[in-house]
C-alpha cells in the first residue's frame, strides 16, 4: 500500500499514522540482528516501518534488501530512503527498476549528505537537491514519495521563509508526505505546521521523535539534526546523564509527553527514530496509546 493512502484513512484527530524507523547494521555479519528487531517492532502493529541508510549514507543495496523483507517477509509496509547525491541517471534508473521488482512502493527522497571527502564542486551528480530526485522518480515509476521536514530550519538555508518556500517547492513537485528531522520542542513543529499551512501546504507531515535514551547520544544527535535542547530536558539529562537506567526511563517519559501533546494537538503521523530498539517502540506506544499492548 502507498503511504499516502494511510494518511487518507485517518478518520480522526487521534487516528494518528504511527511509523518506526530503523537503520542496517554497520556488518554484514550482524545483519540478523535488524531482522530480530523488525519482528519485535512488527508486534506493535506500525503502520509502516522506514529504512535509512548506514552511516554516511552508505548500504545502499543493503537498505533495498531490507525494505524489501519488511514489506515481502514481515508484511509490514515499508518506506525505503533513497539519497541522490553523488549518483547519475543511470545508476537511479536501475536502482528504481530493482525497488519496483522487490514490491517497495514508498521511497523517502533526500538529497543526502555530500560525502566528506569531497568539495560540493567535486561531486559528480546528475542530482543537484531533492526536487530532482521527485521529478525523476515521478516519471520513473508509480512510488509514494516521502520528503524530509525542518521544524529548526535546514541548517543550508538562510531563514525559515525560504527553508518553507523550499519545502512547497518539494510538495508542489510530487511529495506526498513529511517526516521531519527529530525535535525536543513541540512549539517548534507548531510553527512549522503553522507556516506550512499558511503557504497552502497540504500534504501530512509525521512529527520525527527521538527519545534521549543515553546521555552520550545528545552531543551526536545535536550535531547530525541541528535541534535544540530546551532547558527542561537539559535539566533531565544532568540530573539523570550518570545512570543508564535513570536516563533511560526519563527518556521515554519525556518522550511520551511530547507525543501525547503532538496527538492531542491534530499532528498527522508519529514517526519514531527507534535506534534499532525495540523496546522503544514498545515502551513509547504503550505509554502514549498509539497502541492497546
Amino acid at each position: 500500500m502507498k503511504i499516502s493512502e494511510l494518511y487518507k484513512k485517518r478518520n480522526s484527530v487521534e487516528d494518528v499514522v504511527f511509523s518506526c524507523e530503523i537503520f542496517p547494521p554497520k556488518s554484514e555479519k550482524n545483519i540478523e540482528t535488524i531482522y530480530n528487531t523488525i519482528k519485535e517492532i512488527k508486534e506493535i502493529a506500525p503502520d509502516f516501518i522506514s529504512v535509512t541508510y548506514g552511516a554516511g549514507g552508505g548500504t545502499r543495496e543493503r537498505t533495498l534488501e531490507i525494505a524489501s523483507n519488511v514489506k515481502n517477509k514481515y508484511d509490514v509496509e515499508s518506506l525505503m530512503h533513497l539519497t541522490c547525491v553523488n549518483s547519475t541517471k543511470e545508476k537511479m534508473i536501475r536502482l528504481l527498476k530493482k525497488v519496483k521488482q522487490n514490491n517497495v512502493e514508498n521511497i523517502l527522497a533526500l538529497r543526502g549528505d555530500i560525502p566528506s571527502e569531497l568539495e560540493r564542486e567535486e561531486v559528480v551528480t546528475d542530482f543537484c537537491h531533492a526536487t530532482d530526485l521527485i521529478n525523476f522518480i515521478k516519471k520513473k515509476g508509480d512510488f509514494s514519495i516521502g520528503v524530509a521536514g525542518y521544524p529548526e530550519v535546514h541548517p543550508e538555508s538562510r531563514n525559515r521563509q525560504e527553508d518553507i518556500n523550499y519545502h512547497k517547492v518539494k510538495v508542489q513537485t510530487g511529495a506526498d508526505f513529511i517526516i521531519t528531522q527529530l525535535f525536543f520542542n513541540n512549539e517548534h513543529f507548531y510553527s512549522f505546521r503553522d507556516q506550512m499551512s499558511s503557504q497552502n501546504i497540504s500534504a501530512p507531515i509525521s512529527a520525527g521523535i527521538m527519545p534521549v535514551f543515553k546521555a552520550s547520544l545528545v552531543k551526536k544527535m545535536v550535531s547530525i539534526s541541528g535541534a535544540s535542547i530546551p532547558k527542561k530536558l537539559q535539566n533531565i539529562i544532568r540530573r539523570y546523564g550518570e545512570d543508564d537506567n535513570e536516563m533511560y526511563r526519563a527518556g521515554i517519559d519525556y518522550a511520551s509527553k511530547q507525543i501525547q501533546d503532538l496527538i492531542n494537538q491534530g499532528v498527522s503521523g508519529i514517526h519514531l527514530y527507534t535506534m534499532n530498539r525495540s523496546n522503544i517502540a514498545f515502551n513509547i506506544a504503550r505509554n502514549t496509546g498509539l497502541r492497546k499492548i
